[in-house]
């Protein structure tokens, strides 16, 4: 038998009790318990004659609801008690039916209503149901939303599966996931956009606050925010956290877990709820290994941990839309030993240390023929003086780069001993300022 069906029973037996009780108060005395008076003699001739008792007063009435009120408020009581408690299942609905059918038969009047008339009672009902329509429909609304969010994080993982297959398989890429940059994608030495976020209703975060202690994530006071997490699959581990100043309003630091494998792989710093830092795990290791700064929109420096063993090895600087420097360690000793230089996003110069000494040798200078980047000319330090003794001039020639001229310093004094003329990429003739260089 169902909870709702037991309160019915219930309330049924009370209200059948409450009547059987008003009938019996309402009949005329019991002959078994009251006898007919025994017949006296009449009164003798001379005894005065009683005066008439006076007429008993009327009646008030009952100073407080009635029986029948009582069992109508417990019928009441539990109908509306049963309509409640159904929000929290049959258990809920039997203890609420109950509780207020007992309390209804007891004070005679019905919670959340009132027994002026028949209008009264139906706006009473109406009043009931339009808050009970209002709390489902905002149910409805948050476990919307929250489907949606679920359906996004199914669309971003088949994405995520179909540009992993795509780079495997070498296949040109499909239409990009929400947020990504295209134009970042395509020409790698344009400055990325700042990375968005979904303005999400807070509805469907958890929330708590907490202390963040002064200079845990670079800050300059002690922080009190509001923590909000979503865990939108239940698994104990939130896809995505925010923490809110609770003194400013602001987004001030956001984690996610990107590729939705349990571990959070992205640290967002924000400065008045915009976008100043981001550090990534890209390798999945649970190691940062790309840490990115942003301002006015756009990236304005990364750097990168490419080899994983814990030291950044590769920076890039922006400039406004463009890439202006990228510094590599091609060693992994941990000293830049190549520096790339770009002008409207063309290389326009390469600074290298050859020889791993700390000091850079080689500068390389390019221009751009028919849209590709080709080099006119190299200087090298090759006598470890600090500056190029060594100057070579190329050219194009049929489509392929060649040298034309070639000029050293060969003491180091600042004066070019040594001029090599080319033809066709051959060696035509040199000549020699300093005889006492000869023979060479």
């Amino acid at each position: 038998m169902s909870s709702c069906s037991r309160s019915a029973r219930l309330g049924r037996w009370f209200v059948a009790a409450l009547l059987a009780l008003g009938c019996s108060s309402g009949r005329g005395p019991d002959p078994a318990a009251d006898p007919l008076p025994p017949v006296s003699s009449p009164p003798p001739a001379d005894a005065p004659v009683p005066l008439p008792d006076p007429p008993p007063a009327a009646d008030p009435g009952p100073s407080g609801p009635t029986l029948g009120d009582r069992a109508q408020s417990a019928v009441e009581g539990l109908v509306i008690g049963a309509i409640v408690g159904s929000q929290a299942g049959p258990i809920g609905s039997a203890v609420f039916g109950g509780a207020l059918m007992v309390y209804s038969a007891v004070t005679g009047r019905v919670p959340l209503g009132d027994r002026r008339g028949g209008d009264s009672e139906r706006q009473r009902e109406e009043s009931m149901e339009d808050q009970i329509e209002t709390e489902v429909a905002r149910q409805d609304d948050l476990e919307s939303q929250i489907e949606e969010e679920l359906k996004r994080q199914e669309e971003l993982l088949k994405q995520i599966e179909r540009e992993e297959a795509e780079r495997e398989a070498g296949a040109p890429k499909t239409a990009a996931a929400p947020g990504v940059d295209l134009d970042g994608r395509a020409d790698p030495r344009s400055a990325p956009a700042t990375p968005g976020h979904r303005d999400l209703p807070r509805a469907v975060f958890e929330k708590e606050s907490v202390e963040i202690e002064k200079g845990a994530w670079g800050n300059d006071r002690k922080l009190k925010v509001e923590k909000l997490f979503l865990d939108a699959d239940e698994d104990g581990r939130p896809e995505e956290v925010r923490y809110v100043d609770e003194r400013t309003g602001q987004l001030v630091r956001r984690e996610e877990d990107r590729d939705y494998d349990g571990a959070i792989d992205a640290w967002s710093r924000y400065e008045g709820s915009v976008l100043v830092e981001r550090t990534l795990d890209e390798s999945g290791d649970g190691r940062p290994d790309v840490w990115e700064s942003y301002a006015a929109g756009r990236m304005t420096a990364s750097e990168k941990d490419r080899d994983g063993d814990g030291t950044r090895d590769a920076f890039y600087r922006f400039a406004g839309d463009d890439l202006v420097e990228e510094r590599h360690d091609t060693n992994d000793d941990g000293r830049v030993d190549r520096t790339l230089y770009y002008e409207s996003r063309r290389l326009a110069r390469a600074e290298e240390d050859r020889d791993a000494d700390g000091r850079t040798d080689t500068w390389s200078y390019y221009t751009n023929v028919d849209g590709e980047e080709v080099v006119v000319r190299i200087e090298k330090d090759s006598g470890g003086h600090g500056k190029a003794d060594t100057f070579e001039t190329y050219a194009q020639k049929d489509g392929k780069t060649v040298i034309e001229r070639r000029e050293e310093d060969k003491n180091g004094d600042g004066v070019i001993d040594v001029t090599s003329i080319y033809e066709d990429g051959k060696l035509k003739r040199r000549e020699v300022s300093d005889p006492a260089l000869v023979p060479l």
